[in-house]
């Protein structure tokens, strides 16, 4: 993967800004087509620096948001694999490797505890995962 150019870098600013900024404005803002500002985003996605698009709600703790931490035990050989796969997990907000007996926390945020059950079974059936340990976040503390 070659590091992102400077016109890359602008179109990631600017995306951080607005994820949501129309094609055609992103080219406008950078002085390139739409064409070109197309291939860059779809070349970012590919590679890894663009990892997905999301939305941030106003008031977080006023929805129905289904938030956990999972601990993951991995086999070591097949951890950067593991770490992959969950990384393109939508539902995977956050992950961290950390020391200790867990080699991973990730946060998990889903609509329904439907979706969470399927989450918490999809993550266990990745080839590589040995053990896992759950919290449901119920609500932040002192608040």
């Amino acid at each position: 993967m070659t590091p992102p150019d400077p016109t890359d870098r602008r179109l990631l600013s600017l995306l951080q800004q607005d994820a949501r900024m129309p094609v055609v404005a992103l080219a406008a803002e950078l002085g390139i087509s739409r064409a070109t500002v197309s291939a860059r985003i779809e070349r970012l996605r590919a590679s890894g620096a663009i990892r997905r698009f999301t939305v941030e709600l106003g008031a977080p703790d006023a929805d129905d948001m289904v938030r956990a931490v999972m601990l993951i035990e991995l086999q070591g050989p097949q951890a950067r694999g593991v770490a992959a796969r969950l990384r393109r997990m939508r539902q995977v907000s956050e992950l961290h490797s950390t020391n200790g007996a867990w080699d991973l926390v990730a946060r998990i945020e889903v609509a329904s505890l439907a979706e969470f059950d399927q989450v918490l079974n999809d993550i266990r059936e990745i080839p590589g995962v040995l053990n896992s340990e759950t919290c449901l976040l119920l609500g932040r503390a002192g608040g």
